[in-house]
């Protein structure tokens, strides 16, 4: 009998289906009928998924190594080579493909695939299985030709498309070399063959498929086609269908703009990196943008399509302080995007922005995910700071719950405002999770009528409109009479004082 082999990983929830797995499946060959699919997510104990995998007596197990399951795949595989030292583990993944040296997880594992393992896992199983492994614990496979892979969306099942998103790619790699991303490495993209590509949609689609999530870092870079693939998906609209792309902001052609533009609302969604403003620190980083253009095509964007826009930014670059972080915020507020995702900067495995340490005193968390803790020009407390002010952001503006309170919450001057309420909100809560929705309208209701004196009455009326808007069919006890504020605002401020950044 042949010897079973195990492919897995554990995801960050059910909801994302591994894309990277699927096409190791996918490319196994001969041994693909030997060769079992599993997947786990990150809250189940590392001993249930060894006893699991275990139970399929495997010659091999893959594992699929990333940020957000490091540490509880490391003590899967500690587990693993305990119970069975006779099972051959190997991993691979963004986690494992770099900086090897004094790590657990590398000490443990028989082998490691460095970068693409879409056929090099399958030849790697073969010679084991056949008593013939390498001699070399570290492989670094050459990238395979994208026409002679076997694309993986075969390989979603029906429960996969009707419950858990579908990641796709139509080309994979990036041109551009901004240091903080694993894409720095690429020296350019390779598209998959666009009728190829296509005919596998048309597939997926037929089976019943509507959300289409496309993980290339660059869909606009061929214009032709960002085109083809998206008059794909418009003659077959229907209410259920949902595309997100990834999108370069500088580039937005007339011809793309006027495909986007025939969208129905709430049917495509654009994550756009503008990460930072300050072109200093563009420079720094190796990161070419336009700012103009990329202001312009997002307030366009904003104006003239029904596109849901999810634009990011990122604290703690290096040169970067709190006053041009604070500018950029308010930029990218007033171009309204429907999402401002606040990320810190990580380190991870392998980027180039690891150059820049010494120089700009990057202090960086020793433990996933890898967030940098202070720089010569951001504190370790202010640091801090904003990491609450992300959270925040994403629980009061990013969740859609008060967008008639919105004006009162962001003020003439967004950042400022809601370093200060979150400040605020930190030091009455002392929680950043796990704040019940009617305790943060209650949290609001006494904070925002002392940010803005005279208006008591208007917040009180938004708030109310808000939580109605929710849904919810009654008013909750905070709501039915204004509180007194319960906090002094020149205490907060004097807090603030040696933060507050010039008009």
């Amino acid at each position: 009998m042949m010897p079973a082999i195990v492919l897995a990983t554990l995801n960050a929830r059910y909801i994302h289906a591994s894309l990277g797995l699927r096409y190791l499946y996918a490319n196994m060959g001969s041994l693909r009928e030997h060769t079992t699919l599993m997947e786990f997510t990150i809250d189940q104990r590392p001993i249930d998924i060894a006893e699991t995998l275990l139970r399929h007596q495997p010659r091999v197990i893959g594992l699929g190594v990333y940020i957000w399951n490091v540490e509880q795949t490391a003590m899967l595989v500690a587990l693993l080579k305990q119970i069975a030292p006779q099972v051959s583990i190997v991993l691979g993944g963004p986690e494992v493909s770099y900086e090897h040296h004094n790590r657990e997880i590398i000490e443990h594992a028989d082998y490691i695939i460095c970068g693409a393992g879409d056929v090099a896992f399958g030849e790697l199983c073969a010679a084991i299985i056949q008593g013939t492994p390498p001699s070399a614990k570290i492989l670094a496979p050459a990238l395979p030709d994208l026409s002679e892979l076997t694309l993986p969306y075969a390989f979603y099942t029906d429960e996969d498309l009707r419950h858990r998103l579908t990641y796709i790619e139509a080309s994979r790699g990036c041109p551009f070399k901004c240091e903080f991303c694993l894409s720095a490495l690429d020296k350019t993209a390779w598209p998959f063959d666009i009728t190829r590509f296509l005919n596998e949609m048309e597939n997926l689609y037929q089976r019943g498929a509507r959300h289409f999530k496309f993980v290339d870092r660059t869909f606009n870079l061929n214009v032709k086609t960002s085109i083809r693939i998206m008059e794909f998906f418009l003659a077959r609209m229907d209410k259920e269908i949902f595309v997100h792309f990834e999108l370069v902001p500088d580039h937005l052609p007339d011809s793309i703009k006027e495909t986007i533009a025939r969208f129905p609302v709430g049917q495509l969604q654009f994550e756009i990196g503008i990460q930072t403003f300050n072109r200093d620190v563009q420079t720094l980083i190796s990161r070419r943008q336009d700012d103009e253009k990329s202001a312009a095509n997002l307030q366009w964007l904003r104006e003239n399509t029904q596109a849901h826009i999810h634009a990011d930014l990122i604290f703690g670059l290096p040169g970067e302080d709190l006053e041009s972080f604070g500018r950029g915020f308010d930029r990218l507020v007033q171009l309204n995007p429907h999402e401002i995702q606040v990320g810190i900067l990580k380190r991870l495995r392998g980027t180039p922005i690891i150059r820049h340490t010494q120089a700009y005193a990057m202090r960086y968390n020793p433990h996933p995910p890898y967030n940098v803790l202070a720089t010569d020009c951001v504190d370790f407390e202010t640091m801090q700071r904003m990491s609450r002010f992300a959270r925040y952001w994403d629980m009061i503006a990013n969740s859609g719950r008060f967008n008639f309170t919105r004006p009162y919450i962001l003020g003439d001057r967004p950042f400022d405002n809601f370093l200060l309420l979150a400040d605020t909100i930190w030091a009455q809560t002392g929680q950043t999770h796990r704040i019940a929705m009617e305790r943060l309208f209650e949290i609001l209701s006494r904070i925002l009528p002392q940010l803005h004196p005279g208006s008591a009455d208007a917040i009180h009326q938004t708030l109310i409109a808000d939580f109605r808007a929710t849904g919810a069919l009654h008013t909750p006890k905070s709501l039915k009479n204004p509180p007194t504020p319960a906090i002094e605002r020149t205490t907060t401020r004097q807090r603030q004082s040696r933060h507050h950044r010039a008009p």
